[in-house]
């Protein structure tokens, strides 16, 4: 062996020697938290004033701790003071997104020069919180974590004392009721004690408190409407459902060897395609003349086959402009110099029209003015409001089911597809990532060594049933002979349309089959590759004044799709008091860890 042999050897063996140090050395550095005391002061006024106590243990030498405290929307904190016995601290506070970032440097000497080392420390912190309690017309509520999910570690015990304005009529829970030790309500004061809180888990305080009690409450969040009722209900469903996950043991990890297999029957049993007679690789003209909304339930809305969506309803807003029932108006704003995009609804060519067509003409006119015209550079900004948004969805899905009854009603639906594999597949999924989650939780929980064949099943459970949940309906349901012709035959007219080179190459003579390329590729999800080859043809091809391609080209298919996005995001807003009372929707909570 050579000497630069030698050396390499002997360095790589110094190398290991000396990472092996510092991971043992790393070791030897942990902290703990032994116990928390926390003290609530609920004022008439409604603000919440917070005193945290939290007992550290440090082996080895830190640098400090941080405590982060989360701030839900519209809620604030004041008088924030930190203070330290055992150690003497330089306190930094930062407002980051959604929550307040204390960072509490720990010096064992008066002038900041050596970190603590192998010490206990006290760390005193006090704040005040606006908007946290919350006044419905019905009852007074706060919902409030005393220990929060994002501490580094856990606790032993936690003491808590509430003070509340009132001493009659107050109720209050405690969850999750697992750590529950000790409490108690005398006159106006909840003193409680916890059982030892892992890492990652929370507990919480709810109570409830007669409005009576609050005077002048300007530091409290105020929502009308009756609250009391709500809730309990949300907190009778979410101790339930973790009651329901608790008795789950009886899973096995075993279950997710199984899923594959029972896939694997139901692809074999309803997945199989049948064979036709169609090797076509393109199409070049619509293979059909179906309505552009049935075609769109049938082959764009892969997860609810038979189900018309978005694009099929703006595919037929653009057939309709195409009829001539809505007609193109544009205007220019003099104050802004910029084009608006106006329809005229023209109820004289309504005769004839479909059932889902008139549904549209109806959705439209909710929207025109006496003159029977639709700002549609005006529609974003009505959608936006609740009330139009869930007027809009209501009728958008009387849309849906109009659609189903013209062409595909389950009867004629079976024409097309059977769905009976990839509707029980989707049950299936659902279980098998329910169940996934609850096998890998209840591994981590464990602490006999076994534990880690439930950790491993649940994540393949939970991955592959996410998978099966995800897959488009014709895995493991079938399409008939006839449903498979018609899907093939699509999609290649929807690959057709994707590929500009392809049109480039074959672009069609008449500017009629150009209209059926805006309006199918519509409501087959490809409007813009459509409108990007009609851009490039233009030169070559004269009538491009018609309204339906004017429509594209000042940019009315978008502010019509911004819109209904826009309507069905407002349809579902978030409600004041719908998750009050549910668990780990308090304020407070948060963690913190050492540095």
């Amino acid at each position: 062996m050579n000497v630069k042999k030698a050396f390499c050897i002997i360095l790589l063996f110094l190398v290991l020697l000396s990472a092996m140090a510092f991971v043992s050395a790393d070791d030897d550095k942990q902290y703990s938290i032994d116990q928390a005391f926390i003290e609530l002061t609920v004022g008439s006024d409604g603000l919440l004033h917070v005193d945290e106590i939290y007992d550290y243990t440090f082996q080895g030498t830190f640098n400090g701790v941080y405590r982060d405290i989360p701030l839900k929307e519209g809620e604030s904190i004041t008088n924030l003071t930190v203070n330290a016995k055992g150690a003497y601290p330089v306190v930094k506070v930062t407002d980051e997104a959604g929550k307040k970032h204390v960072q509490i440097y720990l010096y064992a000497d008066e002038a900041h020069t050596q970190k603590i080392s192998n010490a206990e420390v006290y760390i005193y912190i006090s704040y005040d919180m606006e908007n946290t309690v919350t006044l419905f017309n019905d009852v007074a509520g706060l919902q409030y974590k005393l220990w929060g999910e994002d501490w580094d570690v856990g606790i032993d015990a936690l003491t808590a004392i509430i003070h509340l304005p009132g001493n009659k009529d107050n109720i209050y829970f405690l969850n999750p009721q697992e750590y529950n030790s000790t409490s108690f309500l005398s006159n106006n004061t909840i003193t409680l004690t916890s059982k030892s809180i892992p890492s990652g888990e929370f507990y919480e305080l709810l109570v409830l408190m007669p409005l009576d009690d609050f005077n002048n409450a300007t530091y409290a969040k105020h929502v009308n409407e009756n609250g009391k009722e709500q809730i309990i209900h949300n907190l009778e469903e979410s101790v339930n459902g973790r009651n329901l996950w608790s008795i789950s043991y009886i899973v096995l990890g075993l279950l997710s060897l199984i899923s594959p297999i029972v896939a694997i029957i139901i692809y074999f049993r309803f997945g199989r395609e049948p064979k036709v007679d169609y090797d076509g690789i393109y199409e070049r003209e619509p293979p059909t003349d179906d309505a552009p909304a049935m075609v769109n339930a049938l082959i764009d809305n892969t997860h609810d086959i038979g189900t018309p969506n978005m694009k099929g309803f703006e595919a037929t807003i653009l057939n309709l402009i195409d009829k001539k029932v809505f007609e193109l108006e544009t205007r220019r704003d003099q104050n802004t110099d910029l084009t608006e995009l106006f329809l005229k609804l023209n109820r004289d060519k309504t005769t004839g029209l479909a059932i889902h067509e008139n549904t549209v003409f109806d959705i439209m006119e909710m929207f025109s003015d006496s003159h029977d015209i639709v700002n549609l550079s005006n529609l974003n900004n009505d959608l936006s409001y609740e009330s139009n948004a869930k007027l809009f969805m209501e009728e958008f899905k009387e849309w849906q089911q109009d659609v189903k009854h013209e062409y595909l009603d389950s009867e004629n639906l079976e024409t097309y597809f059977n769905a009976k594999g990839s509707k029980f597949m989707k049950v299936f999924g659902i279980a098998g990532l329910v169940i996934g989650i609850i096998i890998f939780i209840l591994g981590l929980l464990t602490h006999l060594h076994n534990g880690i064949f439930a950790i491993g099943g649940g994540i393949v459970l939970s991955v592959f049933s996410f998978i099966v949940i995800m897959l488009p309906n014709d895995i493991f349901g079938q399409w008939t002979k006839k449903g498979r012709l018609f899907y093939l035959k699509w999609k290649n007219f929807k690959k057709f349309l994707k590929d500009n080179s392809l049109i480039n190459e074959h672009p069609p003579e008449s500017i009629v089959i150009w209209k059926k390329y805006l309006i199918y590729g519509t409501a087959l999800g490809v409007a813009d590759n459509v409108y990007k080859a009609m851009k490039l043809q233009e030169k070559d091809i004269s009538g491009f004044d018609d309204d339906i391609f004017l429509y594209h080209h000042y940019g009315g298919y978008y502010m019509m799709h911004n819109a209904f996005i826009t309507g069905e995001s407002a349809a579902t807003p978030s409600s004041d008091s719908g998750g009050f009372g549910g668990l780990g929707g308090g304020s407070g909570g948060g963690g913190g860890g050492a540095f």
